[in-house]
């Protein structure tokens, strides 16, 4: 696939105006906090727990200090992970899939503890507890 002139200056326009929102000059892995710091060139720094985004939630400590950042500055890459992420995502809050947001949430909801979350589990617990599900054709 040819791509013109016109697709070229388009697509350089596109990432022009994702680097004026943001764009990464410096990302380092914080061992103490066990977060990535990034250093935008707006003079902000956001740093973010590695465990909250996807491509990183497994690595260890060592695969997480090796971090390239992309010419662009929208790209940060991990070579021991060979994992791309993605800056504009990560300064709207997208830490990963929406299947992969989505449970991430969904856990962090099922642990939450409230006065009216206590009193319907004892008033259950006095009922028998959780009723059985039963099999439906």
């Amino acid at each position: 696939m040819a791509i013109s002139e016109k697709d070229l200056k388009a697509a350089e326009g596109r990432m022009q105006a994702q680097r004026e929102a943001g764009y990464a000059v410096s990302a380092r892995y914080d061992r103490r906090s066990s977060r990535i710091v990034i250093g935008l060139n707006t003079d902000v720094q956001v740093a973010i727990p590695a465990r909250k985004i996807e491509e990183l939630s497994e690595a260890s400590a060592k695969e997480l200090e090796e971090i390239e950042i992309s010419p662009s500055g929208l790209g940060l890459y991990w070579p021991k992970l060979d994992a791309d992420v993605y800056v504009p995502a990560l300064l709207q809050g997208i830490f990963g899939s929406k299947r992969w947001m989505a449970a991430q949430l969904g856990a962090t909801g099922g642990k939450v503890s409230s006065a009216a979350k206590a009193v319907a589990a004892r008033e259950n617990g006095r009922k028998g507890g959780r009723p059985k599900k039963t099999a439906t054709n």
